[in-house]
């Protein structure tokens, strides 16, 4: 009798962890869970995100009942990689990748794991997809932050209607800000300016394509680049002596060198991507089955201290950023 009921408890135990590694759930009888959190690097938006997802799942699990596992990758794609890997050896219950190099990590370290990414601008490009049809499956859903570039083409018109060149800055490791960069440029050209491209390959040849864009274009775009965005004051920096006017594709990058955005709420964002890992970890959803989640809202703004700076009024309906001035 006893040999009976250790083989049904073996065999339910056995079938309880079939269905939690095919649905991606943690199941745990206790209700408390580990997030592991791999982050690009810091600036302004990811960092907002980070909080916001933090946030979101402490409201809805209880502060005492999640446990975050923070690491931040300093910019570097190979230090996601070693994070991800250690975040499977912990056997955390769910891993936040914040930016595509933290998802691709992520994505690579582990099939059995949820992951959830966050401040991705397009899983496509991201994961290498065929046939998206806006759920990724397998054990991969989030968010996504890439904000309506038709309309950040046509802000750049109402700002600058006379401008004749616009050149298009980010960096050649990050594939999200290509993909933005083929998505804009026909919408511009459309509007009659001519359009290139200046890639920098790392932090160490900012400052030089910057001046070459600077020197070569009326108007500088920059897409949601996390390389840019922690390079901002060194973009600025090179525009000395010719200060070409930069839109950006975020609010963090226009904080620091830019004129005005099309930007979303990365807080909102995370905060959203959060409540998702909390369906996952109470069992309430199957990541497999989650579509991508978007920003429900855009908002227009400018930087009152770069436009004072250049000489620039913006038209009306634009946010002022709030700028904090130097300790």
């Amino acid at each position: 009798m006893k040999t009976t009921r250790r083989i049904i408890s073996a065999v339910m135990a056995l079938t309880l962890l079939i269905t939690c590694t095919l649905t991606f759930a943690s199941c745990k009888d206790d209700g408390k869970y580990t997030v592991g959190i791999i982050q690009l690097v810091d600036h302004d938006a990811l960092d907002a995100a980070t909080q916001g997802f933090k946030d979101a799942l402490v409201e809805e699990l209880g502060e005492e009942n999640v446990t975050f596992d923070y690491q931040n990758a300093g910019g570097s794609a190979d230090t996601c990689g070693t994070i991800a890997n250690t975040l499977v050896s912990k056997r955390v219950d769910l891993i936040m990748a914040n930016a595509t190099s933290a998802l691709q990590a992520a994505a690579n370290a582990t099939v059995n794991i949820p992951i959830l990414g966050t401040s991705i601008t397009d899983y496509t490009t991201a994961l290498d997809l065929k046939d998206f049809n806006g759920t990724v499956g397998g054990n991969i859903s989030g968010t996504c932050d890439l904000a309506p570039l038709t309309e950040q083409a046509k802000m750049i018109k109402e700002m600058f209607p006379d401008a004749k060149k616009i050149g298009i800055l980010f960096c050649s490791a990050e594939p999200n800000s290509q993909f933005q960069s083929n998505v804009i440029k026909p919408e511009l050209e459309a509007m009659g300016y001519t359009v290139s491209e200046f890639k920098f390959t790392d932090t160490n040849d900012v400052t030089a394509v910057t001046q070459a864009a600077a020197a070569a274009s009326d108007v500088i775009y920059i897409p949601t680049d996390n390389t840019a965005a922690s390079c901002t004051e060194t973009i600025y920096g090179a525009m000395t002596g010719n200060k070409t006017p930069i839109v950006a594709g975020e609010e963090g990058i226009c904080k620091g060198c830019g004129v005005a955005t099309l930007s979303i709420s990365y807080y909102d964002l995370g905060y959203a991507t959060g409540k998702m890992a909390a369906k996952i970890l109470k069992g309430e959803a199957k990541i497999a089955e989650m579509p991508i989640e978007y920003a429900s809202a855009t908002t227009k703004k400018y930087n009152p201290v770069i436009c004072a700076d250049l000489g620039i009024t913006p038209p009306t309906g634009y946010e002022a950023i709030v700028i904090e001035e130097a300790q």
